[in-house]
């Protein structure tokens, strides 16, 4: 069941975690809105995680570590 989360676009932060900028801002909210459908529940370091991934903070192969770790 989808349920809205803290989206703060004048700050660029989703559950208090912030983005860079607009562009990854938006496009990290997107894959987290779509996600969060089909089953996803995103937490403060599940955010974390994916703003570190997709600003090359982090590997793929170690995103995939770590969301392997996901209970949900």
């Amino acid at each position: 069941m989808y349920k809205p989360i803290e989206i703060d676009k004048e700050n660029l932060t989703i559950l208090g975690v912030a983005f860079p900028d607009m562009e990854t801002f938006n496009s990290a909210a997107g894959a987290i809105g779509s996600n969060m459908y089909e089953g996803f529940m995103p937490t403060k370091k599940r955010i974390a995680l994916i703003r570190d991934y997709v600003t090359n903070q982090i590997t793929f192969a170690q995103f995939v570590q770590s969301a392997a770790m996901w209970k949900y």
